[in-house]
């Protein structure tokens, strides 16, 4: 892969971290704004990235990057992603992917036309965690209850309680906790169950109108998922997926799972005695790890240069699809 990295913002920074000495990736530009450009300097310099553009277009016109990574706000991923796709680049977008539906399915149905793969970078669900929630969901019967919860003070809201708005508290940027913090767990919800039938948002909205924070009530036939994302406040982050025959949970912040805790009920039916002395069904209990120490952006990276470099449609086409039901979710 001949990568772009388009931006010199923190998530920019964390994500060529991890990627920097990553086999597969040549690092062949970098975009930054004229405003920006000593950072795209330094960024350059430290991870000996090839050439600094402060044009978009001449990036994607002379270079040789096959694909670009977007790390800029919110508002502006459409208009750069889509550029990207009409050059016949290949798009790896940080979430949120956009800002709505209708934008969301227009660059996924442009990069289809084109032979081209727009990948969100969201990092569950390239955790071997997820893929052993997917693997093991059947053991916990028909599903009672979810419950997913993100919070942590954000480092920019003394800030904002200042009145001084930075783009992730900006209406005009679409900022906000949905977007930036709740959609881990959306993911998680629609990854393993599908779109909801319904979705109803409760915002806790700050004094320019933004949430600060919220819960997402999604409804599913026999039960609902209760997903909130706070950037106001904090609280012990945990997924919990409560069934008839067990549940799993994940505690800490789920964009980073570490272990997955599953219990069953034993199916000979057995009971046995709690602490204090109550009767209750027999449980098996595993404890899955997450398999890798490294920086959290590493292993979905790696899954984008497979895909890109293997021309692997299916699993494209399988994220892209996931993609487009987050979106319809949030719309």
């Amino acid at each position: 892969m001949n990568l772009g990295i388009i931006g010199t913002g923190k998530i920019v920074e964390e994500a060529l971290f991890a990627i920097h000495d990553m086999d597969g990736i040549n690092l062949n530009a970098i975009f930054a704004r004229p405003h920006s450009l000593q950072k795209g300097e330094n960024l350059a310099k430290k991870y000996a990235i090839k050439t600094v553009y402060t044009d978009y277009d001449q990036l994607l016109d002379e270079s040789q990057v096959d694909t670009v990574y977007i790390g800029l706000i919110n508002n502006v991923h459409y208009e750069y992603a889509k550029k990207a796709l009409q050059k016949n680049k290949h798009v790896i977008l940080e979430k949120p992917f956009t800002v709505s539906y209708e934008q969301a399915y227009d660059l996924v149905e442009l990069a289809r036309e084109k032979n081209l793969f727009i990948l969100e970078a969201i990092t569950i669900l390239h955790s071997n965690i997820f893929d052993e929630m997917r693997k093991n969901l059947s053991k916990l019967g028909p599903i009672k209850a979810v419950l997913c919860n993100y919070s942590q003070y954000s480092s920019r809201y003394d800030n904002y309680l200042n009145k001084i708005v930075d783009p992730v508290f900006d209406p005009d940027l679409n900022g906000g906790a949905l977007l930036d913090i709740n959609i881990y767990n959306i993911h998680y919800c629609v990854g393993l169950f599908g779109k909801p039938k319904s979705s109803t948002y409760y915002a806790n909205r700050g004094f320019n109108g933004i949430d600060t924070s919220g819960t997402l009530i999604l409804e599913y036939d026999g039960f609902t998922a209760v997903c909130t994302g706070a950037k106001d406040s904090d609280s012990p982050c945990f997924v919990s997926i409560q069934g008839e025959k067990g549940y799993m949970y994940i505690s800490g912040k789920p964009n980073i799972p570490q272990k997955l805790t599953i219990v069953s009920v034993d199916n000979d039916g057995s009971l046995q005695k709690d602490a204090a002395g109550a009767l209750q069904r027999a449980t098996n209990t595993i404890e899955i790890d997450s398999s890798t120490s490294q920086h959290r952006m590493v292993d979905e990276f790696k899954d984008f240069v497979d895909i890109i470099d293997n021309n692997k449609v299916d699993d494209a086409m399988k994220y892209m699809n996931e993609t487009l039901e987050v979106m319809k979710t949030i719309a």
